[in-house]
């Protein structure tokens, strides 16, 4: 287990690494998660010692996660667990932040290296650029955004792309 904060007297939010596979560490996804959880709570003007618990793990462990919790026997890039329901009734509307008195607890990220690696390659970009964008992605989900309708899908993806740009990627939608 890696546990690691961008700087533990800043506002940037407490990320918590467990590596569960070893190719993650030629990446350093504890380093790309404090880069993408920083510039997602800077974006969103999100201050405060937020938590978030980052699983680096392989494709067997992401599809036994995905069937256990959505039932889908197979594997994903990523999965995000909020620690509280946030997403807003409205379709498209923005989620309410999370209280800053509260518990500082957002929830649980699970990304597979296998899956990662293959998209990447796929595309022809750099695998962690892609990791940093799934980050983001994922980060967006423990906030309460989503993309089950096209009005939630096009906020989320906005930001995304509004994200991205501060860390210098491309936006991974414009094909």
């Amino acid at each position: 287990m890696i546990r690691t904060s961008p700087d533990p007297v800043s506002d940037a939010p407490f990320v918590d690494c467990v590596i569960e596979d070893e190719r993650w560490e030629g990446i350093d996804l504890p380093a790309l998660a404090c880069e993408a959880a920083a510039a997602a709570f800077a974006h969103l003007d999100l201050p405060g010692a937020w938590e978030i618990s980052v699983l680096g793990c392989d494709d067997a462990r992401i599809a036994s996660l995905n069937e256990t919790f959505r039932g889908k026997g197979k594997a994903t890039n990523v999965l995000s667990w909020p620690s509280e329901e946030r997403a807003p009734e409205t379709a498209g509307a923005v989620p309410e932040p999370p209280e800053q008195d509260g518990d500082p607890e957002l929830g649980d990220i699970a990304i597979s290296y296998d899956t990662c690696l293959a998209e990447a390659d796929a595309v022809c970009m750099p695998v962690a650029d892609h990791v940093r964008h799934l980050l983001v992605h994922a980060m967006l989900h423990l906030l309460g955004y989503d993309h089950e309708t096209d009005a939630d899908a096009d906020l989320m993806e906005r930001l995304e792309v509004e994200v991205l740009a501060t860390l210098g990627l491309p936006d991974p939608y414009s094909k």
